[in-house]
């Protein structure tokens, strides 16, 4: 009897344009990939499984059916996770409650792994980051538009920070990055610092500090606000937050 073929991997190719008639994609896995303006016609999708992280600020839509769901799926993301909603405040006094549901929310899910298996912090549910490596992105990223963007530090990268698969691919040396899985407290030590960090930059903050300009830490030929680098932040807190959340439900569910 011959082995099981091996599925087919696109690893970084272009299928632009593709047309797939009568074609079997089922339990197929789409990762850091781009179906921006696909068109599915007469498709079964039921157990479609679609996590985009910038639906709503691409400001296109999201037809199931004919109708838009964009606006129910943010609304319904917002009833979930309490404080969500505050994530694009526009001055100093809402960007501190926005800040202090953030930091409360993570305190509860940190409280919440804490009473959950030794190991869970370093469980990774189908090749996600695990809750430790998720903890260690936010370090990097509170360093990349707090420190580098707003601050314009020159070096403000912690070793034990993580960046995301595009860091590196897009020319940044991520040698700063510490290799290895660091200790998890070591970790929660790290990333309350950082938390402290935004906490401290918040309640300093006015509205002419707010207006200012910098560079985006990506693509620093474009200018951000002070703003939208705090918006950007927050953004980071919420999306990684649900997905820790996701993945810590499915590890709950194993364990029962």
């Amino acid at each position: 009897m011959s082995p099981p073929s091996e599925p087919a991997t696109f690893d970084h190719e272009s299928l632009d344009g593709a047309r797939f008639v009568d074609t079997g994609l089922r339990g197929a896995r789409f990762v850091r990939s781009s179906l921006a303006g696909a068109v599915m016609r007469g498709v079964d999708a039921s157990g479609v499984d679609i996590d985009d992280p910038w639906l709503i600020e691409s400001g296109e839509p999201l037809l199931v059916n004919g109708v838009d769901v964009t606006s129910f799926v943010d609304a319904e993301l917002d009833r979930r996770f309490p404080g969500r909603a505050d994530r694009r405040a526009g001055d100093p006094a809402s960007l501190r409650t926005a800040w202090t549901a953030v930091e409360q929310t993570w305190q509860s899910t940190v409280a919440r792994v804490s009473s959950m298996p030794p190991d869970t912090a370093d469980i990774s549910v189908d090749g996600e980051w695990s809750f430790a490596e998720t903890i260690r992105h936010l370090v990097m990223a509170t360093d990349m538009w707090l420190g580098r963007a707003i601050l314009e530090l020159d070096n403000p990268y912690h070793p034990i920070g993580k960046p995301n698969a595009e860091y590196e691919s897009d020319g940044h040396d991520a040698s700063v990055f510490a290799s290895g899985t660091p200790p998890y407290p070591d970790v929660l030590d790290v990333r309350a610092e950082r938390m402290t960090m935004v906490r401290d930059f918040i309640a300093g903050a006015t509205p002419d500090l707010l207006a200012e300009t910098r560079r985006n830490p990506w693509a620093p030929e474009h200018a951000e606000t002070v703003l939208s680098c705090l918006h950007t932040i927050l953004e980071e807190e919420w999306e990684h937050h649900r997905y820790a959340v996701r993945d810590l439900d499915a590890i709950a569910q194993r364990s029962a």
